[in-house]
């Protein structure tokens, strides 16, 4: 595959839309009036693997600057407190943004100890537009239908295919919920977290965030600072690079993920035999992208699909023995049965969510401005390509809607805080996806943060996976808010956990298992 950039047509593609005015709510104070919330009946809902779980719902307004108007649903879980006394409810985001938080109440509280566990409600919801919440947004079911086109932009038809895409993406969602976009974002949503505080009849809430979730917590911790007890944000995005530049500084971090695993391939080619020198793996790897691009495996993983597929590896490695496997087969075998099965385990499923994926453009497109003119992007993309060709591109096209999108953005908000009460903060050295300066930025702008450091550590969302470094410090900070105090950048620091083994027998003969929070982060986290 080539690394260089080809010449590309130069004449500048139209961006103009038509364009939703500002929303009155983004400059709305958070002590504007607000409806009277409902009140929160829960119904058993539970599942084999959450047998206590509990659901309901929530009206909370449309637009905050008009709360007696248009109200939307809100879909709410709960695993109940089991101690005698609670300490307040915890409320979980997974990130995304974009990604159903209903299974987090269920899924999380056994991975904690029992006796902390025990003391909190969990409290999951699906953000504002997302699966069970009404109206659920998608704006173009079927878009991440394979087979995409080539994610590489090498010549200009392929561009122009790309781009296409993104723009009907765009204008799709302007046509169908061009009176629900202008609500879909941080903010609103924050607004709907102190909405579910004040129904649960709570005068502060705790709170854990995930990748995008870290957000959204340090916009709820600047708007309503008193209200908040205990927070905990784990893998942190950079709020000062909202988003297009939170989105090109992950390609590098990316491409070193990426690198990670074709030099942990490499230590192992008894197993796999595709050699010991990470470049000619990584050679090969480029090869078997070609090949794809020319006949995708099983009519279905062609070049896109393939680095959605090895994304996983960025995002958790024990994903890597069961990618190796399949890079293995296709190569040494000529077999594509093995990746086209991790595929549909690791892609295919989080792809079929165009709800999630609206949610994600809608949040990400209306946070904060992006560039309408598509020269910039290309200029900045095919730099970043020359230093990181992984998933440059592929990451540019999942965000490229933006160009287009139909309604204006508002302003970045500035979370540094000075109000919050200590927040403990969690951030792996070499992650890919959030990278690891936006946990150090954010521990600078929260005046009474700590910072936990894994170092060396790459993988994404990074407790309650096994690391009994980090969880302990997770679990004395919401056992009695004890958090680390140091004199360096990092209040502590933990060691990564060891790389993956190979798969064993036994293991090779079953299906692919995610990281902890595998089909929950959804887009990117």
């Amino acid at each position: 595959m080539r690394r260089s950039a080809a010449a590309l047509f130069s004449a500048t593609v139209a961006l103009a839309g038509t364009l939703t005015a500002v929303p009155a709510q983004a400059g709305t104070s958070p002590s504007a009036t607000t409806a009277q919330p409902s009140e929160i009946t829960w119904r058993d809902c539970h599942t084999d693997d959450y047998p206590t779980l509990q659901c309901a719902s929530l009206k909370v307004p449309l637009n905050y600057a008009e709360p007696h108007g248009r109200q939307i649903t809100l879909a709410l879980s709960r695993t109940p407190h089991t101690a005698k006394k609670s300490q307040a409810p915890l409320l979980i985001n997974p990130g995304g943004p974009g990604v159903s938080g209903l299974d987090i109440a269920g899924w999380l509280p056994p991975l904690l100890p029992k006796a902390v566990a025990a003391q909190y409600d969990f409290i999951g919801f699906d953000p504002r537009g997302v699966g069970q919440s009404k109206p659920a947004v998608d704006c173009k079911p079927g878009y991440f239908a394979p087979v995409r086109p080539d994610s590489l932009p090498g010549t200009p038809a392929l561009e122009k295919v790309n781009l296409a895409r993104a723009k009907s993406f765009a204008e799709e969602c302007g046509k169908k919920y061009g009176d629900v976009l202008p609500y879909i974002n941080t903010i609103s949503t924050a607004r709907d977290m102190d909405a579910i505080r004040e129904a649960l009849g709570a005068k502060k809430i705790n709170y854990l965030g995930y990748s995008g979730g870290t957000y959204l917590g340090a916009v709820y911790g600047k708007l309503f600072p008193e209200r908040v007890r205990r927070m905990v944000l784990d893998s942190i995005v950079d709020p000062t690079k909202a988003w297009y530049d939170s989105n090109m500084s992950q390609d590098p971090a990316i491409e070193g993920r990426y690198k990670a695993l074709m030099a942990w391939i490499a230590t192992y080619n008894d197993t796999y035999k595709l050699g010991t020198e990470p470049a000619a793996i990584e050679a090969k790897w480029y090869a078997m992208r070609a090949e794809l691009a020319k006949n995708p495996a099983g009519g279905k993983v062609g070049v896109s699909e393939l680095e959605d597929t090895f994304l996983a590896g960025v995002y958790g490695n024990d994903a890597w023995p069961y990618l190796a496997r399949a890079f293995a087969a296709y190569v040494n075998d000529k077999s594509s049965d093995h990746l086209v099965k991790e595929y549909e385990y690791y892609a295919e499923q989080a792809g079929s969510s165009s709800n999630n994926y609206s949610i994600y453009t809608a949040i990400e497109c209306g946070d904060a401005p992006w560039p309408r003119d598509w020269n910039q992007w290309r200029k900045d993309n095919w730099a970043m390509y020359e230093k990181a060709p992984f998933l440059t591109w592929n990451n540019a096209w999942l965000n490229a809607p933006c160009a287009f999108w139909p309604t204006k953005p508002h302003k970045p908000m500035n979370v540094a805080n000075t109000k919050l009460p200590p927040v403990l903060l969690f951030q792996a050295t070499n992650d890919g996806a959030t990278p690891y300066e936006g946990g150090v930025t954010v521990h600078h702008l929260l005046k009474h943060s700590s910072l936990v450091v894994e170092q060396g550590g790459g993988n994404h969302s990074i407790t309650l996976r096994g690391n009994t470094c980090l969880d302990e410090y997770l679990a004395n900070y919401l056992s009695d808010g004890t958090a680390p105090r140091g004199t360096g950048v990092a209040d502590a620091v933990c060691q990564k956990m060891p790389d993956p083994a190979p798969l064993s027998t036994v293991q090779s003969a079953t299906a692919p298992v995610g990281g902890s929070l595998h089909g929950m982060l959804g887009f990117r986290g």
